[in-house]
């Protein structure tokens, strides 16, 4: 399983596209939660790129489910403040943990800054939602690997059937729109950062962090 803390994701070069940061609350096509909503609305906004593909993918949903946006963009100090925090805590459980392994644990939950698909606005946190109601996936999302035991894994099989075979919708229709999934977390994908290009094969990200 590839990490955001592994070293091939941060060697990746970025080629910086220029593509600007859409809100998916003017561009319409998509449902955008309001949990995560912050006073300048970075939340709601996305590369146009990564746009693009969420609407391919939701086009082969099956008829009556739609895509549910929790999370776009995240400026890189608040996503630093995660970090840190998470990490932190994850210290004070584990004393005896070494640093590369908070590094790792942390990045099953949260990405380094340094390396972090939601500043680039390449990433998005998301989830289904058919007649007026948010789909149960397994778990919340945002769940932590160890509030969930491990439910929030993308592949894990602790999870009820259904919520099994939602999961599956959801990751077949995003993949073959062209994003990449970060296995700890089901409901995190992302496109043009550089996970995804670490992840496909591709010579360089498309985005750096805004």
């Amino acid at each position: 399983m590839l990490l955001l803390s592994d070293p091939s994701v941060s060697a990746v070069p970025v080629l910086e596209s220029g593509e600007g940061l859409l809100d998916l609350q003017v561009h319409g096509g998509l449902l955008v939660d309001m949990r995560k909503q912050d006073a300048d609305g970075a939340w709601s906004r996305l590369r146009a790129g990564v746009l693009e593909r969420l609407l391919r993918a939701q086009a082969a949903l099956p008829d009556g489910m739609r895509l549910l946006i929790i999370e776009g963009h995240r400026p890189v100090a608040l996503q630093r403040h995660y970090f840190e925090s998470y990490r932190a805590e994850l210290g004070e459980l584990n004393p005896s943990w070494p640093a590369s392994r908070l590094d790792d644990e942390a990045s099953k939950h949260v990405s380094p800054p340094s390396v972090a698909p939601h500043p680039c606005g390449a990433a998005v946190d998301l989830t289904l939602w058919q007649d007026g109601v948010e789909l149960d996936m397994g778990t919340r999302v945002n769940a932590t690997p160890a509030a969930s035991a491990n439910a929030c894994f993308t592949a894990s099989r602790n999870i009820p059937a259904a919520a099994r075979r939602r999961r599956d919708v959801l990751g077949e229709a995003l993949t073959r729109a062209g994003l990449v999934n970060y296995p700890p977390e089901w409901w995190h994908w992302s496109y043009g950062d550089r996970y995804w290009a670490a992840a496909t094969g591709a010579p360089a990200a498309h985005y750096s962090p805004k």
